[in-house]
């Protein structure tokens, strides 16, 4: 999740955007967008993919051996 949220701040940041924007743009509620943001474990998938949608991605699966965990 903790990727999740870093991308989706970091992008609305370079774009310029307010979580309101990002909300409004996006179609979702400005608590959707916070709660996101603080990276609230149960979030509706149809919705991060609205989210997402924005930046050209969506959620997929990913085989778990394939999953790579950086340092950073």
């Amino acid at each position: 999740m903790n990727n999740l949220v870093t991308f989706i701040k970091n992008r609305r940041k370079i774009l310029g955007l307010t979580q309101q924007d990002l909300a409004d743009k996006a179609g979702v509620g400005l608590r959707f967008v916070r709660e996101l943001e603080q990276g609230k474990e149960t979030l509706r998938m149809d919705k991060v993919n609205q989210v997402l949608a924005l930046f050209g991605h969506e959620l997929t699966p990913v085989d778990s051996k394939q999953i790579h965990v950086s340092d950073e």
